[in-house]
């Protein structure tokens, strides 16, 4: 099914398109050896998940900019960001590296899905891992940040150790082993029994 891509704020793609242009901007090196024109596309949200240990319901997500494919002929070069600021939307950064391949991999993967999903980004600071986040609800508002029991998160490469990278797990499986891993295990005060 293929997969329902919200489109990005106007202001955000043109932050993105103005850095493109500018021979300031700082590119990566596989951007400043191309000439383009280089394309943008696949804008997903990106979201942040910061304490998903939070005993306080169901864990939310907050929206912290877009991020698009930057396409020079027919491959995928790098991605940029945009970020949300005070005053709106401006250009974050450009990037490489296997995140970029890794999330246009579980994009393909995900077109292949039975349901039609709405494709996001879902950084978890803590453990230094980035999912692709698969909303149930296609027309959500992608700003909105409520991650559902059968919303689908897929780990990118480089996911961390014991989770497997590009295999979809359903977020009500996914975010318990997570959770434990940042639950610290107490340690025997010494001279105690255990």
């Amino acid at each position: 099914m293929p997969l329902h891509v919200p489109p990005a704020p106007a202001p955000a793609l043109n932050s993105i398109r103005t850095a493109l242009g500018s021979p300031t901007a700082a590119r990566t090196p596989v951007l400043g050896s191309l000439d383009g024109p280089f394309e943008l596309e696949l804008p997903l949200p990106v979201h942040v998940l910061d304490d998903i240990t939070a005993a306080d319901g169901p864990p939310r997500a907050r929206l912290t900019g877009w991020r698009f494919l930057i396409r020079d002929g027919d491959r995928t070069a790098a991605s940029a960001e945009a970020m949300l600021a005070a005053d709106g939307w401006v250009f974050s950064h450009f990037s490489e590296g296997p995140y970029v391949a890794s999330a246009e991999q579980a994009l393909r993967q995900a077109e292949s899905l039975p349901s039609v999903y709405q494709p996001r980004l879902l950084s978890i600071p803590e453990l230094y891992m980035l999912t692709l986040w698969l909303r149930g609800d296609p027309a959500a508002d992608p700003a909105e940040g409520h991650l559902a029991a059968a919303d689908l998160l897929v780990p990118l490469t480089p996911a961390p150790p014991g989770i497997a990278a590009h295999r979809p797990h359903r977020a009500a499986d996914l975010l318990p082993v997570l959770t434990l891993r940042l639950t610290p295990t107490p340690t025997p005060l010494l001279g105690s029994s255990a």
